[in-house]
């Protein structure tokens, strides 16, 4: 006897067919981020005298110009103190016995579990004038730096908050680079720091790649931080936004500044995009 035919919604069915599987989180990802986002694009078109008034006002208005740069360079510049810092680190876990390990994946994890407002409040009291680190610094004989309320303040408060997004996808790369290449490139006589660059280096690169682009993503849109740690001189992109939306209630000129951070932070991948797949076939991620 043939088997009868099931509907097209029978579990069996819907099994067989793993897109269908999607459904659920499509449907989420619609509800929380699709339908929110379009209500944005939306209201930045047409609230305002004429079809493009509110990205009239923003590219006309040089303090706009101004924190957008700041906020690209200030994302730039976290991303790259985040490689410099988690490189070697992330590397140290790589290469270190269990136990040792265990340590330090705690130290990154145990901190990336504390609420970023607390940690940033943390900054606050040691940046101060008269924090721990400018007492430091004067008990060594040197003069006071000026930390909270500048940018400096804010690149520090940012790199710490957003190391373990770089530490981590470096890992998981480095744990997966086979060692003997290392010894071999030696056994052939290799310098140390020529194996570096031009064997582990290269191996290495799409965990760097990876981390770089999550911190530079996130680093654009922090909004906490950069306002407890700098201030109105130091202010980027998401701090106008929420003067725009919830102090002067304009959600068509701040929703115009989120779709213009949008735009750039996508054209941003998208001219990185094929330099990191080069890179990424370079050192063997094709195969």
């Amino acid at each position: 006897m043939s088997e009868p035919e099931t509907s097209f919604l029978s579990p069996r069915k819907f099994l067989s067919h793993p897109a269908l599987l999607t459904l659920p989180a499509l449907a989420i990802l619609i509800l929380v981020m699709a339908v929110p986002l379009g209500t944005v694009i939306s209201r930045s078109f047409t609230e305002g005298d004429a079809f493009l008034d509110n990205y009239y006002w923003f590219f006309n208005t040089p303090v706009n110009m101004t924190v957008l740069i700041r906020t690209f360079r200030i994302a730039a510049v976290v991303t790259l103190v985040c490689v410099i810092v988690a490189y070697p680190y992330a590397y140290a876990m790589s290469v270190v016995g269990p136990r040792l390990r265990l340590f330090l994946i705690m130290c990154v994890l145990v901190p990336f579990w504390v609420s970023g407002v607390v940690r940033t409040l943390a900054w606050v009291i040691l940046l101060q004038d008269s924090g721990v680190i400018n007492k430091t610094l004067l008990a060594l004989g040197f003069d006071k730096v000026k930390l909270i309320r500048t940018q400096l303040g804010v690149t520090i408060g940012m790199t710490q908050i957003l190391l373990p997004f770089m530490i981590m996808p470096l890992y998981a790369v480095m744990r997966g680079i086979d060692l003997r290449l290392i010894q071999a490139a030696k056994s052939l006589g290799a310098h140390p720091v020529k194996t570096f660059f031009q064997v582990y280096l290269p191996l290495s690169l799409p965990g760097v790649f990876a981390g770089a682009t999550i911190v530079f993503i996130l680093a654009l849109g922090f909004y906490i931080t950069p306002m407890l740690l700098g201030g109105t001189q130091s202010s980027m992109l998401s701090t106008l936004v929420q003067q725009q939306v919830l102090s002067l209630l304009n959600w068509g000129r701040g929703g115009a500044m989120g779709v213009v951070l949008l735009i750039a932070t996508f054209g941003f991948l998208a001219l990185a995009a094929p330099f990191m797949r080069q890179k990424y076939k370079m050192s063997g991620g094709s195969r």
